[in-house]
Parts: C-alpha cells; sequence; structure tokens
C-alpha cells in the first residue's frame, strides 16, 4: 500500500519508514524539521549523530534500491496538509508529526501553547484532509500512555463500558493526563473519534509507552540511517538516560522514590506495531484504539535492571521530583490488540540493555552531563531551561 508518514524525520518516524519501505509498502515522509530546531534552542543533541533527511533517503535507495518519497512543510498550514495528501494519494497516514516531550510542554506559556497549537491543529487539518480527499484513507496515529494518568483500576484499551444510576454505556476511558504534551494527546484522541463517528473515516490510535533503544535491523545497516537517541533531562526517555549515567560512572537521577510505573517498549516492536496496525486497517467509522507497550516497569525498576547489566559498579541517586504525580499507584494495562494481531514482544533484557551501552560506548564523547540535570519544574508556570 502507499503509506504517508507524517514526522518522518523523527526518532520513531525514522525507523518506521524503513521497516515499511522494506516490508514492501510504498513510503513517503513529510517533517519541517522542528525536531532539528529543538537541539538548536535547546543548546544538546542525540547522543548518537544524524544525517540530513536527504541524506538518510539517498542511503537507503543506494543500499536497497528502494525509494522514499518526501515532502517538507508545516501540518499546521492547512494548504501544504491537503497538497501533500491530494499528490501522494496514500491508503494510509501515519502520523508521529508532533512536539512530543512532556517537560518541553511544561517550561512556560510560550511552550505549552506551542505544542497544543502545533499538536492539535495539525492533526485537525490531517483530518479535515481525509475527509475532503478521501474518507476511506486510515489514520494511525501515534498517541502516548501518559494520557491516562494514574488512575485507580485497570486501563483498558481505549474504551471503557461504564454503568451509572442503572444504564449501561461504553464511553472512551477517562484520562488524567500529566502534562500540557499529554493533554494534547487526550485534545487528538477526542477529535480523531468525532471525525471517525460523523465523517466515517477510520482510525487507530495508539497509545505508546515509553519507548527505549536506537536501532532496528534497518537502521543498523549503516550508520547514514541511524535514528536519534536522546538523553537529555527534556528529550531523553529514562532508561536511556540510565544507561548513559552508567557508562560514565555517573549516579542514575530517579525522580521521587522511583516507585511511578510506565509501560514500556522496544524501538524494535513500535516499527513492528505500526506495521501491523497498517496492515489490519479499522473498519470504516471505527475509532480503534491499541494501547501500544510491551511490559510495566517502576523507574526504581528500570534504575535496578541496569545497574545490575553494567560492568561496572552504579550507584543510584534519588532526586526531588519535578514531576507533578502519584509516586505509588496502581497500575494494570490491557494491551491485548496488537498482541492478537501478531506482535512477537521483545521484553526487556540484559541483552538489550548491554547493546545500548555498546552503543553508548562509542558516542560517550559526544554527551553533555549537565543537559541530564532536570530544569523544567511542574509545580512552576516558568521554569527557564538552562543546558
Amino acid at each position: 500500500m502507499k503509506i504517508l508518514i507524517l514526522g518522518g524525520d523523527g526518532y520513531l518516524g525514522w525507523p518506521t519508514a524503513l521497516h515499511l519501505s522494506e516490508a514492501g509498502h510504498d513510503v513517503a515522509v513529510v517533517d519541517n524539521f522542528a525536531r532539528r530546531g529543538y537541539d538548536h534552542e535547546m543548546g544538546t543533541g542525540s547522543l548518537v549523530p544524524i544525517e540530513p533527511l536527504q541524506v538518510r533517503i539517498r542511503a537507503w535507495h543506494e543500499l536497497t534500491g528502494q525509494f522514499i518519497g518526501c515532502y517538507v512543510g508545516d501540518l499546521t498550514d492547512a494548504e501544504f496538509t491537503h497538497h501533500v495528501v491530494r499528490d501522494f494519494e496514500p491508503d494510509t497516514i501515519v502520523h508521529f508529526a508532533e512536539q512530543r516531550a512532556a517537560p518541553y510542554s511544561m517550561v512556560d506559556r510560550k511552550h505549552a501553547v506551542y505544542t497544543q497549537v502545533n499538536n492539535v491543529v495539525g492533526t485537525l487539518n490531517v483530518l479535515y484532509a481525509i475527509a475532503e480527499i478521501n474518507p476511506d484513507i486510515h489514520l494511525v496515529k501515534l498517541g502516548t500512555m501518559g494520557a491516562y494518568g494514574e488512575p485507580n483500576i485497570d486501563i483498558e484499551e481505549g474504551w471503557i463500558e461504564i454503568e451509572h444510576k442503572g444504564r449501561k454505556d461504553r464511553v472512551l476511558f477517562p484520562k488524567r493526563p500529566g502534562s500540557f504534551y499529554h493533554l494534547s494527546k487526550v485534545h487528538d484522541s477526542h477529535n480523531i473519534e468525532f471525525a471517525c463517528r460523523i465523517w466515517g473515516i477510520r482510525a487507530t490510535d495508539l497509545n505508546q509507552g515509553i519507548v527505549y533503544g536506537q536501532q532496528t535491523p534497518q537502521t543498523a545497516r549503516d550508520d547514514r540511517l541511524a535514528t536519534r537517541y536522546d538523553y537529555d533531562a527534556v528529550f531523553g526517555t529514562v532508561l536511556n538516560r540510565f544507561v548513559i549515567q552508567a557508562v560514565l560512572g555517573l549516579p542514575l537521577t530517579v525522580y521521587g522514590n522511583g516507585g511511578q510505573v510506565r509501560g514500556i517498549i522496544e524501538i524494535r516492536d513500535t516499527v513492528r506495531c505500526l506495521q501491523l496496525a497498517c496492515e489490519n486497517p479499522a473498519a470504516r467509522g471505527e475509532f480503534r484504539v491499541f494501547n501500544q507497550m510491551t511490559q510495566s516497569l517502576s523507574v526504581m525498576q528500570m534504575a535496578q535492571t541496569v545497574a545490575r547489566v553494567c560492568p561496572d559498579k552504579v550507584t543510584i541517586e534519588h532526586l526531588a521530583n519535578p514531576r507533578v504525580e502519584e509516586e505509588r499507584h496502581h497500575y494494570n494495562v490491557v494491551h491485548s490488540g496488537l498482541l492478537e494481531l501478531g506482535l512477537e514482544p521483545h521484553l526487556l533484557s540484559d541483552t538489550l540493555i548491554e547493546s545500548l551501552l555498546v552503543i553508548t560506548k562509542r558516542y560517550a564523547h559526544r554527551v553533555r552531563p549537565e543537559a541530564m540535570i532536570p530544569t523544567v519544574d511542574w509545580r512552576r508556570a516558568s521554569s527557564p531551561i538552562s543546558l
């Protein structure tokens, strides 16, 4: 099929493009390079060097003979969005193109407003393009497990059946997101469900857990195909940060007591999940939700796993939690949909940690340790960034 990947220059968008291209699909990517711009703003960058998008695309063609199309522009521009959809005529649109960092959205008013405008307006333009050009296009939208918050009940797969005053209904699972970024994902979900209900479009909402890892079989073929490896306190994920701290001989910085439980998923499983969602589309008018994660671990368990695998002695340090969140809470998530479609998950193991340690050691000279210190405080309306 023809698959258009929005945010195709990003951490997950790029390896997904390669994975789907190798699977035989006709792939094109869209990006405005905002993520690269955040690096300049924050004064940091990917631990693993990443090539310009056009270099990546040429390298993939040289290695495989397969073409990946490219459009450069901003989804908040409705005319551009409509042009791309009309021109490429996709069967499926995979939507990664959003500001994805909770800390970035909590810096101050400017960053919160930017995050919500960029994310919500961009998605609305995509929905209108689908509805007006071809309502049969399947939208596969990346959401986040963080949109659920920490409810004191089991987290169902998007929907929940409730009984209230003797009557029953099936409704979207209630959300208590933990940042303005996560709130933007909640707004997206409601907008997409509404579009499915009134226009009859088809959509799959993937509520993804924290992704760890840096390589897929495709990106590992050539350094020019590498994807990002973020480690800073704003865009870096917690497990990647722990691995880098371990390699540098620094304490693993756990926020609070480390009892916060999170759903996690390895990057190879992420690209496989996207393939399964694309190749098994939702029905017309269906708003389908998958909880895209493979296991649950507390932050402390992640730190202890890294400490056990690292050949050198590793210490763990507890920092005051800059986020407003429950540190001990119930967390039981239903995530059976993608398994039923055929996902065979890679669970966190010593082997996976060891592979990350090897990558980290190769590029350890590029680390800026001060970038891992949290500077954004959820309790303040404005948190000046000093990286």
